[in-house]
């Protein structure tokens, strides 16, 4: 009963469920552990690990593993091996074991049994413990002792932990590193147990002397003992060694490829290879060009493909780095030799149109990057060649249907894709080939040459509309059958052709879409074909699949979603209609925009939980909103010089008041107010991408193209009206020289470059403020109008998720009552947090520190009325700390000298790995109440009672 009860505790809260706390989780696990059955207790260890992950602060921690060690003390080996277990699944959170000393006393006892099997569970505890206890010298000793024990399980769980000890600490790897040089050449050490006491040394690496002593070892050992497993372990060992060490990794590199070239034995060709390509991820710039064009002649003249494809496999992880650059660069002394005539170009162009499909795929990619890498001038051959070979590679493994087949065709796109975005003048052969390809290539196919045409035409403008026909086509003779892969083809098919449509669909493309999409697709297929047309700004289209799937969903969020989605399509939808020049139609279409984007949040608000609570697209739809709503007084502000143009005695105002904007009446203040509105918006905005760390890149960038909208806009009021004299242009930079990553990208740019042209005549021109000025003001809001929105992939999913857990001690009884501090003494505030990841941890930018401010605040003050200085009501500090294995802690040293009721906020905010520091929160607060100690009380009472003494004093009183 106990067991279920903590499963439940454990498992994920549903939404409503009360989350109990980390007391009764342990209560509840304990109870188990004290339970007479053994099985019960088992299952009580084995749901520790939930227990570490769901609640991973120390506290709780250390607890739990002072219970577990009592288990390991005096339990059976089974239990005994079931803690092994759990502490090693919970390696990141032992760091968190306050009572260390008292943790591994418990765990050590066991070392003295008579029973073998135990001391080798009790050493394989201490290898896993070795992290936190690296120079516990009683451990050490009794690592060195079992080394020596006629048990074979206890010689390899001895082995195992010394193995762990040697990776943590120095003096343990020197002091065991001749016992274990004397236990592999003895006589009486087993082949077996040598095997594995050879691993050990790629952990002595701490210093140079050690390092070069067990390379020495090592290569007696490879020459005196050259069977199989022997030279396979023992180069693997060399190589780990060399790639700790670095100093040695030319000398390694050197010694594989002996062995690669020389040795017969296939398994060692194979370790070699392995250990290659480790070292050229390792340190690409330390292979040089004779190590290089080496294994370009082993390549070229290998009969066997496996070992080819291995070799080409190194090659292909070296030419997309430094390496390539090091072998076509011409060294001092030596024949300069063309790109095209070298080894590793003829190696490349072999594999390219072999018969294996694996080989043909890394070929390719090696010709890719030769050809990026070199110079232009050079490479107007190689550039067709590798177009061809990658064209080549496509129709061969587009009529074949097994996964070696989709896994080579999406190698050759990657690497097309690639190739294209660095050669534009190669793209538009290219997309023609590839649409002849859809044509006559199978399901699966058809969806990767999608998905590249995609990538290309995002980067490049090449799909044009006599493209859009012959995808059409394709749409309408898609299979009937409702297949997982034709739905995918689906997909990718409209995907395609929103890309080529530029956000402009015709009335046919929207007519073929939606009558295929009625006959065979599934309600999911039509949502993630809503979401991509919401992205590439087809708005008219996405709007009437939104309204479609309104009714087919079980949730009533969901139905708030999906209504949401429909109101944001429809409000960008009527911005889309505007003309250029008709500022009256502007209006009521902004007006209309506006009331649907009122009822779209309306409905997204809805449409969020405690679980997922929408907070990004709530802040961005209404960011839109209030863009859309200031472009919109924007219009009536220029307008506005019609409708009440500078009275008559403006100019003597003007000169009058020294204010040369009193020129322009009334228009001049509205104005001021309009560029203080968009400077709040990107100010906002800037905000929003701050807070967004587990947004893609593309979403990120959507959000900084809004953001320098607004900032244009304010800028071109400055430069227009409020201050033609300093505005400077020279600031903005050149946008259109940037490569545009996406259609809605180089819109913004262009018209972002064409609004500052226009900008830049004007203001040298004419002086403020003629209706030339407030015309080109209206030509600028409706120009950013007509670009439809990009709504991007963070808007409709999360791939990466990172959250932080903070927790303060001390921490109060109850959330309303406060702490109590004497006002003479400081406040020691310890700060902990643990880093939680989602399934992807990582994917776009990972956290290098945690960035800590704590701020207290003066809230009530008791005692006598007297002021208080403003440093004393408000304290900030700052620190930076780095999380190890997910876990930080630090301490602030708070001071409440002033008597009161203070409050303490504590917000965390991450920094990444590029320095940019990012808002994620969370922010905690808690209550802090300043008493006056007791010494003090009674100095000012002594100081208020001894003028009374003295009043009670009469002049008679002596008589």
């Amino acid at each position: 009963m106990a067991l279920s009860t903590a499963r439940s505790f454990l498992s994920e809260a549903c939404y409503g469920e009360q989350e109990l706390d980390a007391n009764s989780a342990l209560m509840e696990l304990e109870k188990g552990l004290r339970s007479g059955k053994l099985g019960e207790q088992c299952e009580a260890v084995v749901l520790f690990p939930k227990l570490f992950q769901k609640y991973p602060f120390p506290i709780l921690i250390n607890s739990a593993f002072l219970k577990l060690a009592d288990i390991f003390r005096l339990g059976n080996n089974f239990l005994r091996l079931c803690v092994l277990k759990v502490t090693q699944q919970s390696e990141k959170h032992l760091e968190k074991i306050l009572n260390v000393d008292e943790f591994v006393k418990r765990v050590f006892s066991v070392i003295h049994s008579n029973d073998p099997v135990a001391r080798a569970i009790t050493l394989r505890m201490l290898g896993s413990l070795a992290s936190i206890i690296p120079e516990r010298k009683n451990a050490h000793h009794n690592i060195r002792q079992s080394l020596d024990s006629h048990d074979n399980v206890e010689v390899e769980a001895a082995i195992y932990a010394a193995a762990s000890f040697s990776a943590q600490s120095k003096d343990f790897a020197a002091g065991i590193c001749n016992k274990v040089s004397e236990m592999i050449q003895g006589l009486d050490t087993p082949v077996e147990m040598k095997l594995k006491l050879i691993p050990m040394l790629q952990h002595m690496h701490h210093d140079a002397s050690l390092a070069s002593s067990s390379r020495e070892l090592l290569q007696h050992l490879v020459d005196s003992y050259p069977s199989t497993p022997m030279v396979i372990v023992t180069l693997h060992t060399f190589t780990q060694l060399a790639a700790s060490s670095l100093i040695d990794i030319p000398k390694q590199l050197l010694l594989l490829l002996q062995y690669l070239k020389d040795d017969p034995r296939k398994a060692v060709k194979r370790l070699a290879i392995n250990d290659l390509k480790l070292l050229a991820k390792k340190a690409p710039h330390l292979w040089m060009r004779k190590d290089t064009q080496t294994l370009c002649e082993c390549a070229l003249s290998c009969p066997y493909n496996s070992l080819k494809l291995g070799m080409l496999a190194v090659i292909s992880t070296l030419s997309g780095t430094i390496a390539i650059k090091l072998y076509f660069n011409k060294t001092p002394g030596s024949s300069s030799v063309p790109p095209k005539l070298t080894d590793l170009v003829k190696l490349a162009q072999e594999s390219c149109y072999h018969s294996n499909l694996w080989v043909s795929g890394h070929g390719v990619v090696v010709l890719t990057n030769i050809t990026l890498c070199g110079p232009d001038k050079d490479m107007v051959q190689l550039e067709q060649d590798t177009l061809l070979a990658l064209q080549s590679l496509v129709m061969l493994c587009s009529q074949d249907h097994s996964l070696s087949a989709q896994a080579t065709l999406k190698t050759a796109l990657t690497s097309l894709v690639k190739l294209l975005k660095n050669r534009p003048h190669l793209s538009q052969s290219a997309v023609e080939f590839l649409l002849g390809q859809l044509h006559v290539a199978c399901d699966w196919s058809c969806v990767s040459m999608c998905h590249a045409l995609a990538a290309i035409a995002s980067h490049l403008p090449v799909l044009g509309d006599s493209m859009l026909g012959d995808l059409l086509d394709l749409y309408r003779v898609t299979s009937n059958s409702s297949t997982d892969k034709q739905q995918e083809l689906l997909v990718s098919l409209a995907t395609v052709i929103f890309v080529a449509s530029q956000s402009s669909l015709s009335a046919e493309v929207k007519v073929v879409i939606k009558q295929q999409l009625e006959s065979v697709a599934n309600g999911w297929t039509v949502y993630r074909i809503a979401r991509q047309a919401s992205r590439m700004g087809c708005h008219e289209l996405s709007s009437e699949l939104y309204q479609s799937l309104r009714t087919r969903v079980a949730s009533e969020h969901f139905y708030f979603w999906l209504n949401s989605l429909k109101e944001f399509s429809q409000a960008e939808q009527c911005l889309s209609h505007i003309q250029d020049g008709d500022y009256s139609g502007a209006m009521s279409a902004i007006a209309e925009a506006l009331r649907s984007y009122q009822k779209g949040i309306a409905s997204l608000t809805a449409a969020s939980t405690p679980l997922s609570p929408l907070s990004f697209q709530c802040d961005l739809m209404k960011l839109r909103m209030d863009t859309v709503q200031a472009l919109s007084q924007l219009l009536c502000t220029c307008n506005s010089l019609k409708t009440s143009p500078p009275p008559a005695i403006a100019t003597t105002v003007a000169l009058t008041s020294g204010n040369e904007l009193q020129r322009c009446g009334r228009i001049s203040m509205q104005m001021k107010v309009c560029m203080d509105e968009f400077r709040s918006l990107a100010a906002r905005y800037a905000d929003l991408h701050q807070s967004s760390f587990d947004a893609d890149f593309a979403t990120l960038r959507n959000v900084e193209l809004q953001q320098q909208s607004c900032l244009l806009v304010s800028h071109v009021i400055e430069a227009l009206i409020l201050d033609p004299q300093a505005a400077s242009f020279q600031d903005c930079g050149a946008p259109g020289s940037l490569q545009a990553e996406s259609e809605f990208e180089r819109r913004m740019l262009s018209v972002f470059t064409k609004v500052l042209e226009e900008v830049e005549g004007l203001s040298k021109k004419h002086p403020p403020v003629s209706y030339l000025h407030t015309s080109c003001l209206c030509d600028a809001v409706i120009a950013l109008l007509k670009v439809p929105l990009s709504i991007e992939r963070y808007f409709f999913q999360k791939l990466q998720s990172t959250s932080i857990k903070l927790a303060l001690s001390p921490s109060p009884r109850s959330p309303a009552e406060p702490i109590p501090v004497q006002s003479s003494q400081q406040l020691t505030l310890k700060v902990e947090g643990v880093v939680q990841h989602g399934s992807s941890p990582g994917l776009f930018r990972k956290i290098q520190s945690v960035c800590l401010s704590v701020t207290t605040t003066l809230q009530s003050k008791s005692g006598a009325d007297h002021k208080v200085a403003l440093d004393a009501k408000t304290n900030e500090m700052e620190q930076r700390v780095e999380p190890h294995n997910d876990y930080f802690s630090t301490q602030f040293l708070l001071n409440f000298s002033v008597l009161g009721t203070h409050a303490v906020t504590v917000e965390a905010s991450v920094v990444d790995q590029s320095g940019t520091e990012w808002k994620t929160g969370p922010r905690m607060s808690l209550c802090v109440k300043s008493l006056e100690d007791p010494y003090s009380q009674q100095l000012r009472l002594q100081l208020q009672q001894g003028p009374q003494t003295q009043t009670q004093r009469g002049p008679f009183l002596r008589f």
